[in-house]
């Protein structure tokens, strides 16, 4: 296993700490929660760039890297949920743009077709990631208008990249029985 996908796979083994210190009654634990999802967010980024600049691409790297993003920022909009500070239905939003990505990348697969993290994609990833540490480091409150509107931009991107995904993929539903 190359250096990326072992990123990969620590970014994965980093969202039950994540979730345990941000679930954990206690301003510094959640300090560590935001420090935490830094840097799961920096494996990320980090591992993409490995990846490119050595030829070190893979299938598994392709469709590991997506998945370990959305465990992630879903792990986070959870906790959110869980708190109080995010409603049931803006996480079921996010949620489904996720599994339903998820299929079109799982029926392309089946199809030998690897689809990589699209444009939107990436933009929608950045932007979830960037709401959840402005709201984590804001003592977990949405008193500034800021929280909010970072995670609406978050959310209009989710819902943006979802729809690309399925106009660039409807190919892929012709074929399913």
């Amino acid at each position: 296993m190359n250096l990326p996908n072992k990123l990969t796979i620590v970014r994965i083994l980093m969202i039950p700490v994540f979730m345990f210190l941000l679930l954990y009654d206690s301003q510094s634990y959640q300090t560590w929660a935001a420090i935490v999802f830094i840097i799961a967010s920096l494996t990320d980024t980090l591992d993409g760039y490995i990846a490119r600049k050595y030829n070190l691409v893979t299938n598994f790297g392709k469709f590991m890297d997506p998945l370990a993003d959305k465990l992630l920022v879903t792990s986070a909009f959870l906790c959110f949920m869980e708190i109080g500070i995010l409603p049931a239905w803006f996480v079921m939003v996010i949620l489904t743009r996720e599994f339903a990505i998820t299929g079109i990348r799982t029926l392309a697969a089946k199809e030998g077709i690897v689809i990589a993290a699209s444009k939107w994609g990436k933009l929608k990833t950045i932007s979830q990631m960037t709401a959840i540490v402005v709201v984590l480091f804001n003592n977990l409150s949405l008193s500034f208008p800021l929280d909010q509107i970072l995670l609406y931009i978050a959310l209009g991107l989710t819902i943006i990249s979802g729809a690309d995904y399925v106009v660039k993929n409807t190919k892929l539903f012709k074929n399913v029985n």
